[in-house]
């Protein structure tokens, strides 16, 4: 059975994996791509490339101390792979904490030290090169939520004292969880599962709790999809609608073509080389991908300016200029809306859904970078799949607009003429079947082994948080736990 891979994900390992099957697949994907090239010109990103993984080290280990609360030394190990590669943390010197100043600092051979910054409700930065300031000041964010000691769930943390729901086998349920442990190895932080809306399952790693804010990494793309959702809800946007994105407008741009559901469906055809491409050259210097959270400055300008690699809706591809596209939208609706940009993820969805721990984390200019880099509990983003489950509407009142959970767990065109139906609108969906569960669940997934499951045949939401170094133990766990759930818990009947 394949399994969920620390940066490819379960249906991208026909990517990676060395067999004749897998590379004539891999040729499939890039001969069908290519036919649809425009043959613009590439230029890869400025900059070192140590330099710009140690940008990422230095952020991921500020996020883990400041935000998590993990040890430093468990972080270096154990977490945050993607922007900052396991193999070239040994290449830079050993971070260097100060609690009061709440900063990393990571000194590179040549002398140059990069430094990230814990500013609050906006977690942790890293400062250009070169420079000891932001391009923006950081802004408190407000919970306007009640206690959740004594705010039953899910607006807060009080759980039901009657018997499981009739029809759920609990020892399965219990199997299921102890198998999302097991090895030690697979580093699971945090396990919920839920069905019809009710917690009946969880457990956390050592050091973490219901509240600890986690490592998330892609889910957040997810998160981005909502924030639009919301802006829909509010008649800012329409998916249909040509992205109304300032760099294309006015001036024969072909990228004023792209629509705003092409960007949902990764499918901009925008050129943003990214290790998950069946093509990527690593010679071709820095991915544009990983710069996007690591030094790109004003990442939504940079996402802006790349070029047009093929048409808008013809070809699947995992790169972050899309998701950082749609948070670039949303930056500009809340701004017409008249609304206070890194307030109104919490006023206009976290505390309408009980959520309290989720940081969303920024580039030096304030831009939230909600493709990968933000962290919250496993409670919280249990909150957000039931969300989800219940078609975007919580306690009576429609959230998301109708349809968008449809459209968001739909498969996408342009994924399953690449043979590749694994893709919706920033959601994954099982459409291969690669994962024992029905193949319409549709997942939040996140590099290191990161995912809410959402599977409305059955009513469940599981949640699977874990350090990154584990992700392929993980992996396998996790399937094991799924298919123990799909026996546990009915099929619902609907009426």
């Amino acid at each position: 059975m394949k399994s969920l891979a620390s940066l490819a994900f379960a249906s991208l390992l026909l990517l990676t994996t060395p067999n004749a099957q897998a590379q004539d697949a891999r040729s499939r994907l890039i001969a069908r791509a290519t036919q649809f090239d425009l043959k613009n010109p590439y230029k890869a990103p400025p900059g070192d490339a140590l330099s710009h993984h140690t940008s990422g080290y230095a952020k991921i280990m500020c996020s883990a101390v400041f935000i998590t609360g993990l040890k430093p030394d468990f972080a270096a190990e154990n977490v945050g792979y993607f922007t900052s590669p396991y193999a070239e943390r040994a290449k830079v010197g050993k971070p260097v904490i100060d609690y009061d100043k709440k900063t990393v600092s990571i000194t590179l051979p040549n002398g140059v030290t990069r430094t990230a910054i814990y500013v609050g409700d906006q977690g942790c930065v890293t400062l250009p090169e070169g420079h000891n300031t932001l391009n923006y000041k950081p802004i408190p964010v407000f919970r306007h939520l009640p206690d959740a000691a004594t705010t039953p769930w899910p607006m807060g943390d009080v759980l039901p004292t009657t018997p499981p729901p009739a029809g759920v086998d609990m020892a399965k349920v219990n199997q299921a969880v102890g198998a999302a442990f097991d090895p030690a190895e697979a580093q699971t932080a945090a396990f919920v599962v839920t069905y019809k809306g009710r917690i009946i399952a969880e457990r956390y790693g050592e050091n973490i709790t219901k509240d600890t804010p986690l490592e998330s990494w892609s889910m957040g793309k997810s998160l981005s999809a909502t924030i639009l959702g919301i802006l829909m809800k509010r008649g800012v946007y329409k998916l249909d609608q040509p992205a109304p994105i300032p760099e294309w407008q006015g001036k024969n741009d072909p990228r004023a073509s792209i629509r705003i559901m092409d960007i949902m469906h990764m499918a901009s055809g925008l050129y943003c080389r990214a290790p998950q491409d069946p093509d990527f050259d690593p010679t071709q210097g820095y991915p544009d991908h990983l710069y996007l959270y690591t030094d790109a400055g004003n990442s939504f300008t940079y996402a802006a300016s790349l070029p047009q690699q093929r048409p808008p809706n013809t070809v699947g591809r995992y790169r972050n200029s899309d998701p950082v596209l749609i948070n670039y939208l949303n930056r500009l609706g809340i701004d017409k809306l008249g609304e206070v940009y890194h307030t109104f993820p919490q006023r206009a969805l976290f505390d309408k859904i009980g959520v309290r721990t989720m940081i969303m984390e920024t580039d030096p200019s304030g831009n939230f970078l909600t493709q990968g880099y933000e962290f919250a509990s496993g409670r919280d983003w249990a909150r957000l799949g039931n969300l989800y489950l219940q078609d975007g509407v919580w306690n009576g009142e429609r959230l998301l607009p109708q349809g968008f959970t449809t459209f968001v767990s739909t498969l996408a065109e342009p994924w399953v003429a690449d043979g590749r139906p694994i893709y919706g609108g920033l959601f994954w969906i099982n459409g291969d079947g690669a994962l024992p569960i029905p193949k319409e669940a549709y997942m939040m997934q996140g590099a290191g082994g990161q995912s809410v499951t959402i599977i409305p045949s059955h009513d469940l939401v599981i949640v699977r948080l874990g350090h990154y170094k584990g992700a392929q133990a993980g992996a396998k766990a996790l399937n094991r736990a799924y298919s123990l759930l799909m026996e546990a818990v009915p099929k619902t009947t609907k009426p």
